[in-house]
C-alpha cells in the first residue's frame, strides 16, 4: 500500500512540476516575443531609411560629376547598412536564446513523459498481478475493521480512475512536446533566413564601401574646388547668422522703445516685450520640444548640428548652425509650428530664406525656390511655405535652424525622432 501511494504521489508531482516549469517559462517566452517585435520594428525602420537614401543617391548619380553631396549620402547609407546588420545580429542572438529555451522545455517534457510512462508501466504490472476479482475481494475482507475495508475498497476505485487520468496526462504532455518540436523547427528555419539576410547585407556593405573609396579618391583630386566652395558656404553662413542676429537686435530695440513710451520695463523673462498671446505661443512652442514635426514631409539629416571634420579636406572643420535635410526633388518646406513670417530674403548659397517667429523662438528655412508666404503672414503647423531648391548635384536640401532669442539651438533635440 505504501509503495502504491508513493507511486501515485510521485506521478502527481511529475505532472505538476512539468506544468509549473511551463508557467515559469511563460514570462520569459512573452518577453522574448516582445523583444522580437521590437527588433523587427527597428529593422523595418532602418530598411525604409536605406531605401529612401538609395532614392536620393540615384538622383545625385544622374549628374555625371561626382559631388560632396554624393559622398555624404554614401556615408549615411553605409552607417544605416551597419545599423541594419547590427539589428539582424540582434535578432539572431534573441532567436538563439529562444531556441535554447525551447530546447530546455523539450528536454524537460521528454524526461517528464519518460518518467510518467515508467510509473504507468508499474501500475499496469501491479494491475495485471491483482486483476483477479477474488484476490481483490480477499484483500478487502482481510481488513481489521469496517473503516479499513471501506478505505481499501475506495482505493481500488480511485486507483482505476487514476490510471485513466494518467493516460490523459501522458497524451497532453506528448501534444505539448510535439508543439514545441514544431516551434523549434520554425525557429531554426527563421535563423537560417536571418543568417542569409545578414550575409546579403554584408555583401551590399562591401560594395558601398568600395564606391565610397572611389568617391573619396575622385573628390581628393578636386581639393581646390572643394576648398573654394567651403569658403563660399562659410561666408554665406556668417551672413545668414548676422542677418538673424540683426533681426533679433531690432526686435529688442523695438521692445525697449515700446517700454520707454509706456513707462514699463521688459523683464528678464520677456526681453522682447511679448504680448500675452505671444508669450502663450512661446510657452506652447517650448512645451513641444522633442515633438515638433519635421520641416519636410520626408528626408534624412545629411549634416548635423555643430562642428565636424570635413570628409575630404584634412585638418579642416566645418560648423553647422542648424541641420541639413536631404529630400527628393520637388519637395516643399513646411512650418514646424504656428507663427508669423517675420522676414523673407535671398542670400548667396542659401537662395530664398524664410524666418518664422514663434514668440521668443525663430525657425529659419533656407535654400528655398518658390515661396508661398510673405512677411507678416500668419502660418499654421505643417503649412507649406515654399519649394526646396535643387543644387548642381541634383539633390534637394533644406537648411533648417532654430533660435531661442540670441541662442542657437540644436534642431534635432526639438524635432520628432522619426517622421
Amino acid at each position: 500500500m505504501k509503495n502504491r501511494r508513493f507511486s501515485k504521489t510521485k506521478l502527481g508531482f511529475l505532472f505538476h512540476t512539468g506544468m509549473m516549469l511551463l508557467f515559469l517559462l511563460l514570462p520569459a517566452i512573452l518577453f522574448a516575443q516582445d523583444k522580437k517585435a521590437q527588433l523587427q520594428q527597428k529593422k523595418a525602420k532602418i530598411e525604409e531609411e536605406i531605401t529612401y537614401t538609395n532614392k536620393l543617391l540615384e538622383e545625385t548619380k544622374k549628374n555625371k560629376q561626382v559631388s560632396l553631396n554624393q559622398l555624404v549620402l554614401l556615408n549615411k547609407q553605409i552607417n544605416k547598412r551597419q545599423e541594419l546588420i547590427s539589428a539582424i545580429s540582434g535578432e539572431i542572438m534573441n532567436l538563439d536564446k529562444q531556441i535554447s529555451e525551447t530546447n530546455d522545455t523539450i528536454n524537460h517534457l521528454k524526461q517528464t513523459i519518460n518518467n510518467l510512462k515508467k510509473e504507468y508501466a508499474k501500475m499496469i504490472y501491479y494491475a495485471s498481478k491483482n486483476r483477479n476479482a477474488y484476490t481483490r475481494l480477499m484483500f478487502v475482507f482481510s481488513a481489521r475493521d469496517f473503516n479499513q475495508a471501506y478505505q481499501r475498497l475506495k482505493y481500488f476505485q480511485q486507483y482505476s480512475s487514476y490510471r485513466q487520468n494518467q493516460v490523459r496526462v501522458i497524451k497532453e504532455n506528448q501534444l505539448l512536446l510535439d508543439e514545441k518540436l514544431r516551434l523549434l523547427e520554425k525557429q531554426k528555419v527563421l535563423k537560417l533566413s536571418l543568417k542569409r539576410s545578414e550575409e546579403t547585407e554584408k555583401s551590399k556593405l562591401t560594395v558601398e564601401k568600395t564606391e565610397q573609396d572611389k568617391t573619396v579618391k575622385k573628390l581628393s583630386q578636386k581639393e581646390k574646388e572643394l576648398l573654394r566652395k567651403l569658403r563660399e558656404s562659410e561666408k554665406a553662413a556668417r551672413k545668414l547668422q548676422q542677418t538673424i542676429e540683426n533681426l533679433i537686435a531690432e526686435e529688442l530695440r523695438k521692445a525697449k522703445e515700446t517700454a520707454k513710451k509706456t513707462g514699463t520695463k521688459p523683464t528678464a523673462e520677456n526681453k522682447f516685450g511679448l504680448t500675452p498671446s505671444e508669450i502663450q505661443l512661446s510657452t506652447s512652442f517650448s512645451g513641444n520640444k522633442g515633438r515638433l514635426p519635421w520641416p519636410t514631409e520626408r528626408g534624412i539629416i545629411s549634416s548635423t548640428f555643430g562642428e565636424h571634420a570635413h570628409p575630404i579636406l584634412k585638418g579642416i572643420k566645418t560648423r553647422n548652425n542648424g541641420i541639413d535635410i536631404s529630400t527628393v526633388t520637388g519637395s516643399s518646406a513646411r512650418a514646424v509650428f504656428d507663427g508669423e513670417v517675420t522676414s523673407t530674403m535671398t542670400l548667396p548659397t542659401y537662395n530664398n530664406v524664410v524666418i518664422i517667429r514663434h514668440g521668443e523662438y525663430l525657425t529659419v528655412y533656407s535654400n528655398l525656390g518658390q515661396l508661398f508666404v510673405k512677411k507678416g503672414d500668419k502660418v499654421k503647423t505643417k503649412q507649406r511655405i515654399g519649394t526646396i531648391d535643387t543644387d548642381e548635384s541634383g539633390k534637394a536640401k533644406l537648411h533648417f535652424e532654430l533660435w531661442q532669442g540670441k541662442n542657437i539651438q540644436n534642431p534635432e533635440s526639438w524635432l520628432l525622432k522619426s517622421q
